[in-house]
């Protein structure tokens, strides 16, 4: 982990800046290592490699309604007043092997998705015809089973066509050779969807990251229990894990632990053995009883505790630094790895504004760096203040405050006040309002940057 912070003018602590803290989180953070998964497990997961069309798609010439295969000549000029008639000679079924030959003055009866059959041109949907029924246009077909005389006799057709007029050509979709994914794409519905059509069984990706998620204060407890006195309920646990799954993690909320260090240890220890990430939130700072810097940070980096560094580490095998940064909310931070696998653990501080927008800038792209996309960041866009008055922002601090952005309109508002207590302001945010540590106020109209969430 990088050292490159700065000090304050105490000479005391330094002060991590909000770009040098999440360089340390991606400069730690590697991607997951690639598995070979079922379609429908795969789904959110990164693919790792190119997938290549094997066949075309589709595999041959298909009908696209529902109607009559006929060679074009048969029914130039047809008209409902002068109807070509022709001569059913079967149906033809979507996966039926074999077809008949549709020879001069002859239609087959096609389903759609069925194959076009030998000789046939296009296809004039059932609409068009008589529905071999002797009368006008008809609206459908009727079932096989009702009424199987249907693929036989005779039909009118109402209307000319083109040739290929309601044939889906084999390979329109892709060609065999083609690229049906590249390397980085991630697998939702519609991806899923082309690689079962390509016939691929099983791909090979970067799995989600499993994420586990515990707050801490043993003034929290379970939303639908009734409030003790000095209780509230636990909001960040659920937050930071539907946080979380956004983001494309699996991810396990174990609840609130209560202000005990070797309870939070054990709990930890314990989550270990399903965590590529762990995410805790509270107990940063710098009170009596914030246990997450208490419980983790007496080893340091592989030391007994002593600050000698002398390689040892305890049992879970922590390396976990606590930081202040120049940001507001969420000045203090921890980070580090932990257990035998090293696994990332990032403690977030337990104010819900504070713990929520920490997530946002820093455990999401860790996220995302385990799932081993290339771009891990929120997307951002250049917005004008609406606001009644200048915001202000302490000097020196990187200022992330809760808007209201409207894409149409390219304006921003803000939503609630700077506190990091105010969760009802953040629902109904959807950015935040970024203020660069060099700037102090920002007036009405003035352009200024914001993370769109969501």
């Amino acid at each position: 982990m990088s050292s490159s912070a700065t000090t304050e003018a105490t000479g005391q602590d330094p002060i991590w800046s909000v770009s040098e803290h999440l360089d340390d989180i991606l400069g730690t953070v590697r991607p997951l290592e690639p598995i070979e998964l079922q379609l429908l497990d795969a789904q959110g997961c990164v693919l790792v490699e190119d997938v290549t069309v094997p066949v075309s798609l589709p595999p041959f010439d298909n009908s696209s309604m529902d109607g009559y295969a006929v060679r074009v000549a048969d029914i130039a000029g047809a008209s409902e007043e002068f109807p070509a008639v022709l001569t059913v000679i079967g149906d033809v079924a979507a996966g039926q092997g074999e077809q008949p030959t549709v020879r001069a003055g002859q239609a087959a009866r096609i389903m759609t998705g069925a194959p076009l059959p030998p000789g046939a041109e296009a296809v004039v949907p059932v609409e068009w015809t008589d529905g071999g029924l002797g009368g006008g246009p008809v609206s459908g077909m009727r079932a096989h089973s009702a009424a199987p005389d249907g693929a036989s006799g005779e039909v009118r057709v109402h209307r000319p066509a083109e040739a290929r007029a309601h044939v889906r050509a084999r390979g329109s979709d892709v060609q065999a050779g083609d690229r049906a994914l590249a390397a980085g794409t991630v697998l939702g519905a519609p991806q899923i969807a082309l690689l079962a059509a390509i016939g691929r069984g099983t791909v090979t990706v970067r799995p989600r990251p499993r994420v586990v998620v515990m707050s801490t204060g043993s003034e929290l407890i379970q939303p639908g229990e009734e409030l003790a006195k000095g209780q509230i309920y636990d909001s960040n646990s659920f937050a930071l894990t539907a946080a979380a799954r956004d983001a494309g993690a699996i991810a396990y909320r174990v609840g609130a632990v209560a202000d005990d260090v070797e309870t939070l240890r054990s709990t930890i220890e314990d989550q270990l053995i399903r965590a590529d990430l762990i995410v805790t939130t509270g107990g940063v700072s710098v009170g009596a009883y914030d246990v997450v810097k208490e419980a983790l940070s007496s080893v340091g980096y592989g030391g007994d505790g002593d600050g000698e560094g002398d390689g040892e580490v305890d049992s879970t095998g922590s390396g976990i630094e606590f930081r202040k940064l120049a940001m507001q909310p969420g000045k203090p931070q921890g980070f580090g790895t932990i257990g035998p696998d090293h696994t990332p653990l990032l403690a977030l501080p337990g104010n819900p504004v504070s713990s929520y927008v920490s997530f946002e800038i820093f455990v999401r792209p860790a996220v995302r760096a385990l799932m081993g996309l290339p771009d891990v960041h929120r997307a951002t866009a250049s917005a004008v203040l609406d606001a009644d008055k200048a915001l202000t922002s302490p000097a020196g601090k990187r200022q992330f405050l809760r808007g209201r952005y409207d894409a149409d309109a390219g304006r921003v508002r803000p939503v609630g006040g700077s506190g990091s207590h105010l969760v009802a302001a953040l629902a109904h945010a959807n950015a935040l309002i970024v203020v660069p540590e060099d700037t102090t106020s920002v007036e009405p109209e003035a352009d200024i940057t914001v993370v769109l969430l969501g």
